[in-house]
């Protein structure tokens, strides 16, 4: 059954963005003759605007990549290679965030391209091992019975094993887009954009107040990305 939103559901995020607002303000009504050079209200929302784009096609382009591979290696023909392939996807997360976006740039050169598959790379783990353990923890007495009853292996796929293993695939979703919330920052070291911008001019300027007002966004993004995704589970029929 899904779940009902309650009261309590919006307690985090109307505190978050009120921190976030409250902060902003203070900051905006308070800025040095530096700070004011560089900080806008205009600043900050392009750069926040982009860090959800980075984000989010970063973290599409994983499920459409991850979801997808990792069904097809839950499947008994592929199931021996699938050490292989996820050997080789965790290579995205061993290597360091600064290591893949200096690979990428290599390849793609600066800009939003290059950010966004720097990210893919790193979104791919959690989906796909996620993928590979929902389907493959799906009561196998179930599947059984489905097939007893006629389904096609198709069918059971799609009826009975991905809907049973989605509370697993979503919390893969989830942390590939915390973790991806986080490590887009690095996107201003190859010209992207996002909250990286505030910290970078934070670092430039010497100014204690930018930092704080790029990293607090960055972590309250991340942790209303990941309490709407939570709501979105929950309501999901199970």
């Amino acid at each position: 059954m899904s779940g009902n939103l309650r009261w309590q559901d919006f307690i985090l995020p109307v505190v978050a963005i009120s921190i976030a607002v409250g902060y902003t303000v203070h900051m905006l009504n308070n800025l040095g003759w530096m700070e004011a050079n560089f900080i806008s209200l205009d600043y900050i929302l392009t750069r926040l605007r982009t860090h959800l784009y980075l984000v989010s096609v970063s973290v599409g382009l994983a499920i459409l990549t991850a979801l997808p591979l990792g069904v097809l290696l839950t499947r008994p023909k592929f199931r021996k290679i699938t050490p292989l392939v996820v050997g080789i996807v965790n290579l995205g997360q061993t290597i360091p965030s600064f290591a893949v976006i200096a690979l990428f740039v290599g390849i793609l050169g600066i800009g939003a391209r290059t950010a966004i598959f720097a990210l893919w790379a790193y979104s791919l783990l959690p989906i796909l091992n996620n993928t590979i353990a929902g389907v493959n923890g799906v009561d196998k007495s179930i599947i059984d019975a489905a097939r007893g009853m006629g389904m096609t292996k198709a069918h059971t796929l799609i009826k009975i094993e991905l809907p049973l293993s989605i509370p697993v695939i979503m919390a893969g979703i989830r942390t590939a887009v915390v973790i991806n919330a986080g490590t887009a920052i690095i996107a201003s070291y190859v010209g992207a954009g996002g909250l990286g911008d505030i910290i970078v001019t934070g670092m430039n300027i010497n100014s204690t107040q930018t930092l704080l007002l790029g990293a607090g966004y960055a972590t309250i993004v991340a942790l209303l990305l990941d309490h709407f995704l939570g709501l979105i589970e929950r309501q999901m029929p199970r």
